[in-house]
């Protein structure tokens, strides 16, 4: 399902890091799209932004989870991409939990310039209470969202099927809104970079 490996278009495309934000509502010049990226700890975000764009430390990678907790901005030409924290991290603190939580939340339900969403979600893995927190915020936005499951590479081509399916009834997903992808073999990242391009585009229309 996730077809073969190839580059992403992003990757043709000059991209620069803006910079690391503690405030969601932080002022952006010039406006531009706004494609945020979600997932809880440890599952990906950061490489599969570096794999988007073709550039491996673009976005810092960590072994540990919890390491991205500001709002981190990466401007391409015509829109931005936007790395959040992860939730769900078990070893924060309660109050840097909250305090992720209360951060996600406020950007998600205030930006108006927030043209969808990429919900990350391990595939080997069923929606925790975390993730379903998260899709009620993301309901509650009312963005465009699409779930990227990443680590595909970790199963065989039938399992990737039959997890796929499984996680698009739980969270009651349409198939359009599911993609695979894994930074490691770098199986669809080409679609995904073709998908956040075309609703970046779709946002500028």
């Amino acid at each position: 399902m996730t077809g073969p490996a190839s580059a992403s278009p992003l990757a043709r495309l000059p991209v620069d890091f803006v910079g690391s934000f503690p405030d969601p509502a932080v002022r952006l010049d010039p406006v531009l799209p706004e494609l945020a990226f979600v997932g809880r700890s440890n599952v990906g975000k950061s490489s599969l932004l570096n794999s988007l764009v073709g550039r491996p430390g673009l976005a810092r990678v960590s072994g540990t989870p919890g390491k991205t907790t500001l709002v981190n901005v990466f401007r391409l030409p015509t829109f931005y991409l936007i790395d959040l924290p992860g939730y769900g991290f078990a070893r924060a603190s309660k109050s840097a939990r909250s305090g992720y939580r209360a951060l996600l939340e406020r950007f998600l339900s205030t930006r108006s310039t927030l043209a969808g969403v990429v919900w990350l979600l391990d595939i080997r893995h069923p929606p925790s209470a975390d993730d379903r927190t998260i899709q009620e915020l993301l309901v509650a936005s009312e963005r465009p969202v699409l779930a990227v499951l990443t680590k595909a590479d970790k199963l065989g081509r039938a399992a990737q099927r039959t997890r796929a399916r499984e996680l698009a009834e739980a969270l009651g997903l349409h198939d359009e809104q599911i993609q695979l992808t894994s930074s490691t073999s770098g199986a669809g990242i080409a679609d995904l970079g073709a998908s956040i391009l075309a609703a970046a585009t779709s946002e500028e229309a």
